[in-house]
Parts: structure tokens; sequence; C-alpha cells
């Protein structure tokens, strides 16, 4: 992961940063410096909150920049008093000291908390404004600090182990109320994510895997090995059984229309008795071949039936004349209009029957999956083999997921700092920050101030100066 660092070209003469992405792995001579507004904004609080911000730290600063004018005040009076004709008190020199050493380590302590934010007094001392500096570094130190102390993977998975989640997610799930939760958003996110599909992308979809699809091979000889798998597995003899047994209820209504066919079929010249009674006699013949068919599994017309149905099989395979046909049957199915909007239809009716049951309290969906959750909680608590295998597999996809993208979470930390402009981000630090550190000022001129006294004291009792 290359990283490069933005250094201030005003204070230190040096090339400008330029952005990770307009730089490859070895960064090129011949490309341009970034410009400022290169950098990104660096985030930070509502304009109300950084004003009052911005005002309690320049109180700090006014009061502690006050404290250390009163010690250099002091000390220059006590030094003058001390230089006057007569001399001054004893205490006078105590009070010097202090004063003294407060003010030095005032100003020390001064230097030190505003070396870390910007150039003293605008002048370019060495290891000054640290953080506008180091800002990259402090970035790659940060990233590596939290990959290795936070998202490490057996940090990760030792808490995960002590979370026993699977306990707690079996629980969870077995309430009725959380697996209707479940249940409920899982719908919500169901209709959202159909809503936001275009549909006209959902219907190109459908028309060049589905439709499209569909049109591409011969009808023919697939439908004719499909035709043949059937019959040799007996799924056609219903078939057969149907349309016999609709021909046998048939021909038992049509005694009359077959009488008045033959009587017409019949000479003229014939007796008008002799009509009747061969209409009558062919149509009880009829009945009783029909009757026999309807009733012998083994009848030579139901062996025909199934000859010419392995047979419209066969040539539907092999058949040019029947397999044009076909062709031109399906290109007329094809070319169709309710075929040609299809798509359209299909996607419409299937996305208002998907929300539908995703929106639907009392849908078969919610409802299924509402089970499901129950039924999976309810197992997970009540079996500890299940748990173990659970908790086994969290782990390793911790594990995993610890190991092969904590860099690619931690480089973010990195990678936004490297963004920054380091002028903001160090006057955003400073905002952050800046209040407690000037305590480090008060402190010193403090401590200073008692240590400068304690010093003096000493040396007077040792040597009477």
């Amino acid at each position: 992961m290359g990283k490069h660092r933005a250094v201030d070209s005003v204070t230190t003469g040096q090339e400008s940063p330029l952005r990770r992405e307009d730089v490859a792995t070895t960064p090129s001579k011949s490309q341009p410096p970034a410009r400022r507004d290169d950098f990104r904004k660096v985030p930070g609080p509502s304009p109300e909150v950084e004003a009052q911000r911005r005002r309690t730290l320049r109180n700090h600063k006014i009061f502690v920049t006050a404290l250390l004018i009163v010690a250099a005040i002091i000390f220059l009076a006590c030094s003058w008093w001390q230089n006057q004709e007569g001399g001054a008190p004893t205490w006078v020199g105590y009070v010097r000291a202090a004063a003294e050493a407060g003010m030095i380590g005032g100003l020390a302590d001064w230097f030190a908390v505003t070396a870390l934010f910007r150039h003293p007094l605008g002048i370019p001392i060495p290891h000054t404004a640290l953080i506008r500096e180091k800002k990259d570094s402090v970035g790659e130190a940060l990233s590596d600090f939290v990959g290795e102390n936070f998202l490490n993977a057996e940090l990760i998975t030792d808490k995960v182990s002590q979370a026993n989640l699977p306990e707690k997610l079996g629980t969870w799930l077995s309430q009725q109320a959380n697996a209707e939760k479940v249940a409920r958003e899982a719908g919500r996110l169901t209709a959202n994510a159909v809503r936001a599909l275009d549909p006209k992308d959902a219907e190109l979809l459908i028309q060049s895997q589905l439709i499209d699809k569909l049109a591409e091979p011969q009808w023919g000889p697939p439908l004719g090995k499909l035709l043949a798998g059937l019959i040799e597995d007996g799924k056609v003899e219903p078939v057969v059984n149907e349309i016999i047994d609709w021909s046998h209820k048939k021909v038992l209504t049509m005694e009359d229309s077959v009488v008045t066919l033959i009587d017409e079929r019949m000479p003229n010249w014939a007796p008008r008795f002799a009509r009747s009674l061969v209409g009558e006699r062919v149509y009880k013949e009829l009945v009783s071949w029909v009757t026999d068919v309807k009733n012998d599994d083994e009848h030579e017309a139901r062996q025909a039936i199934r000859r010419g149905l392995k047979n419209f099989a066969a040539d539907l395979q092999s058949d040019p004349e029947l397999i044009a046909r076909v062709e031109s049957l399906k290109s007329d199915i094809m070319g169709s209009t309710p075929v040609q909007g299809a798509a359209e239809a299909i996607w419409a009716k299937a996305a208002e029957a998907i929300i539908d049951q995703a929106e639907a309290t009392d849908s078969m969906l919610r409802q299924k999956i509402v089970e499901l959750c129950l039924k999976w909680g309810t197992n997970i608590v009540e079996d500890p083999q299940l748990r173990e295998s659970l908790d086994k597999r969290i782990q390793g996809a911790a594990r995993f997921l610890a190991d092969n993208y904590a860099s690619e979470v931690t480089s973010i930390i990195s990678e936004t700092i490297e963004r920054w402009d380091a002028d903001e981000a160090s006057d955003k630090i400073e905002l952050m920050v800046g209040k407690d550190l000037q305590f480090i000022r008060l402190n010193g001129t403090i401590v200073g101030a008692i240590a400068g006294l304690a010093i003096y004291t000493v040396n007077h009792l040792l040597f009477g100066i």
C-alpha cells in the first residue's frame, strides 16, 4: 500500500502532496502536484458546535497566556526592585525565582504545545508543526495500531466466542414477536428491492433468458423426446383413457344423429323401415364397439392409438416435413402479439405478486418466514451440537474476515487522513484536543514556579545566595 507524505509547500518548500488516485505504486515525476482543491474537506461538527469549541479554546489560551504574562511582570518587578539602591527584602528573591522558573516552564510548554500544530511564531524550526508535517505518518501509524490491536484475528475470534452468538440468536429467533419482526423486515426489504429494479432491465432479462431461449432450438425433436419418454413411463395412458371415456360418453348421446345420417345416405328407393333398421343396427354396433374399447385395456383400438402416439413421437424427432411444420407453428406463436408482450406482462404480474406477498401480514411468504425463524431458533436452543457447529462457523468467518480484510478496513484510516488538507487537519485536531493541551501550559507555569522556588530555597539555605 503506497503512502505519500503530505508536506506543506509554503512552509517547507517541498513538493506538494499528490492524491492517491493520481499516483501509481511508483510515483512519476512528470505528474503535476496536487492542488489545494484536490484535498477532501475534513469532516467535523456542526458550525454552532465548532464555534463553541473555538470560543472555549480561545478562552483557555487567553487565561494561560495571561498567567504567563503575570509571571513575567512579577519577574521584571522583582528584578527591578533588587537592582534598586539598598536592594530588596530576602523574600523578593524567592518570589523572583518562582516567577522566573514559572515563566520559563510556561514558555517551554507553550513551545511544545504550539509545535504540535504549527511553527512557533511562524518560524520553520525543525521538528515543529508536527501534525501538519507528519499527517500521513500519523495516519499510517494509527491505521497500523488499529489493525494490530483491534482487528487482529485472535482478538476478534475470542470476542466472538465469548459473545455466545448462536445461543443468543436462537433464543431471539424462537420468540414469536421477533420471528414476525424478521418476516416484516425481510418482506420490506424484498418489496423495496423489487420496486428498485428498473422494469426495462427485468423485462430484458426475461426476454433474453426465457422467451428468446425458448425460441432458439427446434421444437419438434425435444417435443418428440418428451412424448416418447412419457409414453415409455406410462404417463400417456391416462390421456388415452380420458379420450376413450370421452368418446364412449359422446357416442351414447349420438343415436339420433347416427340414425339420421344413415337414413340420409341410404338410396331413396329403399323402404323407410329398412333405413331405420340399418341406422339403429349401425348405432348399436358402434356403441358395442366403443364399450369394448373402453373395457378392454388391450383392445386393438387402444393398441392402434398407442402405436400412433409412438409414431408421432418418432416423426417429431426425425421427419423433416413434420419438424418444418412445427417450426412454422413456432414462428407463428413466437411472433404473435401476446408472446411479444409476454416479458412485460410476466414481470408486471411477478413483481405485483412478490410485493403483495412481501407486504401482506398474512401472506404465505411472511407466514413461511415466521415458521422458519421459530423452527431454526428452537433447533439452535435445543441442539448443543448445532450451536457448537454454528459457533465454529461464525468464528471461522470472523477469522477469515480479520485475516483477509483487516488491512482493507484500516487502510481507510490512513487513506482518509492522507487526503485531508494538512492545515485544515491540524486546525481541526487542535480544536478537538487543544483545550486539554492548554492545561499542559498551565501546569508547566505552576510546576515550574514551584520547582524554581524549591531550587532557590535549597540553594539559599546551602550557600546563602
